[in-house]
This record gives structure tokens, sequence and C-alpha cells, in this order.
């Protein structure tokens, strides 16, 4: 046999092996564990040009799918993402209810960086110095008490963070989120772990309500600050909060309760507030008719 004709047969068995290669779309269908009902659908496609006509074969895709995903014992589906079948292609959609995709990183057990993920690293390993804990058990100034309208009593999330810095020092603190944040239909929670000069103090999960897609990224930012609130009763910083006997004290002695009115549904309610504050728009004092007046109102008529 001559050298060309033997280059000839190996060039075509090189051709003949790399064509019975699976080529990367391909493995990627064989992998989902329903690639018959796949190739079914794109051949309906191809036959009628029409994803009308293939509705049996598409709704025998999701339903492999479905199944494929609930039963794999090695790789479950995400309960994040869904797939949904629009056009020629699968389509993977989130569901924020789960989650927003941002997993913390997971470290290798070797790496020499704490994983604040999963550590409890120094975790009630001894106390903090005097300076720190005269700065966090230092009592709460009354100037710095709000009062919600609902009469709930609470520290500016800005004072806590005063009070850290004051204790540790800027950059000698901070939040590690210890999961992925979870966006219901109407809150976000996320759990954190506060760490204080390289020791982990307290763990909590924090929350927020909002009201719209749009408020998403500020509710996740409060999000945040709930939980370091929320961490911070672990040292005791503003622990008379929490205090019922004082929180008694401080509304009968610094709060009211008035009647306000909207200014633009002229809505009346009670509503309360410090007794050095004052009604903020888009409300206004309102001041109820006494009895006595209404009855001598009524008596003109």
């Amino acid at each position: 046999m001559s050298n060309t004709s033997r280059r000839e047969n190996e060039a075509i068995a090189e051709h003949e092996v790399e064509d019975d290669e699976t080529d990367e779309w391909d493995q990627r269908i064989f992998s989902t564990g329903c690639s018959n009902e796949q190739f079914k659908m794109n051949d309906c496609y191809f036959e009628k040009r029409d994803w009308r006509a293939c509705k049996d074969e598409t709704q025998q895709v999701r339903a492999a799918t479905t199944s494929a995903a609930t039963s794999s014992p090695t790789q479950p589906a995400s309960p994040t993402q869904t797939i949904q079948l629009s056009g020629e292609e699968a389509v993977r959609t989130d569901d924020l209810t789960s989650g927003l995709g941002d997993k913390p990183i997971v470290l290798d057990e070797q790496a020499r960086q704490v994983d604040w993920a999963r550590s409890f690293h120094g975790l009630s390993s001894e106390a903090f110095s005097k300076e720190s804990a005269e700065a966090l058990l230092a009592p709460i100034g009354l100037d710095d008490i709000e009062v919600k309208p609902d009469g709930i009593v609470y520290l500016p999330e800005i004072k806590y963070r005063r009070i850290l810095n004051k204790a540790f020092g800027p950059g000698a603190w901070g939040l590690a989120p210890r999961g992925e944040t979870i966006v219901t239909a109407k809150a976000v929670t996320r759990e954190y772990a506060l760490v204080a000069l390289g020791r982990l103090v307290s763990v909590a999960r924090g929350e927020q309500d909002y009201f719209s897609p749009e408020g998403i990224p500020t509710a996740v930012e409060g999000c945040k600050s709930n939980a370091l609130m929320r961490c911070c009763k672990d040292l005791g910083v503003a622990s008379e909060l929490w205090d019922p006997r004082f929180i008694r004290k401080f509304i009968a002695e610094h709060a009211k309760e008035v009647w306000v009115e909207h200014q633009q549904t002229q809505k009346r309610r009670r509503i309360w507030m410090r007794k050095d504050d004052h009604v903020k728009y888009p409300f206004k004092m309102y001041t109820p008719p006494t009895q006595g007046s209404s009855r001598s109102n009524n008596a003109k008529y």
C-alpha cells in the first residue's frame, strides 16, 4: 500500500471518529434525561414549522424535565429555577422566592481563611476588653430613641454601627452572610453572622418588607440592618429597648398619641410620636370635635 493511500485511509478513519462524537449541544440534551422527548419535539417543529401544532410534544418535554429534576439523586434541580419552552429553545427563569443567586462562597477545607458562612470560630472564647464592654453596654441616650406610628420604640440602625465602631474600631467588625437572600411575595430575608475582632459574635436572620419589585434592593439593605440589630442583642447593645418596663416608662414620659389627617385622602387615624416631635407630611394634626360641641351643633339643626 502506498503512503498516499495509507494517509487517505487514516484521514477517512479520523473523520468517521469525529462524526461519532457527540457535540456539546447534544451532550446537554442527553444530560437532562429527556432526550427522546426533546428530539420528538424538534422533529415535530421541523416538520410542521408551527409550535402550536406541537403542543403534545411540548407537554411531554415539560413532564419529562420535571420528572428528571425531582428523581435525580446526584444532581437535584435547584428550586430557584424552572424550565419554560418558548420559541426554539428552553429558557431558564429565576424564582425570587427561593433566592437572588447570591449564596456565600464556600471555601475549601484546607483554606487558611475562616469560612464565616459555616464556621463558629471564636464564639465565646473570651470576653472583650473592658473598654469595648463599656462602649457596648453604655445606656442609650433618650434623645436617640425613636417612636414608630404604632408605638414601637427603636434605635436607628446607624447608631448601632456607631456603637460598634466605638467599641471595636472601624474595620474591626462586620456582617458575613450565611445564606442566600430569599425574596417572598412581600418580604426579603437573609441570615447574617456578626464578626468582631476575628471572632463570631452572633447569628441572626434579618427581614424587611417591600411593596413593589423596584423596592427589592432597598429592602435587601434594610434586611441587613435588621439582622445587625438582632445580632447586637447578644452584645447587650440597646438592651433597654427589649425591656418591657423600660418601654412602658419611656412611652409614658416621652411619647404621645395624637389624631392626624392625611392631607390627600382626608383619612384620619391615631398615631404615636415623641412629645418633642411634630407631625410630618403627608399628615397634619387633626382635632376631633368634643362631645359637647357635637351636641351643640346638632341642637342648631
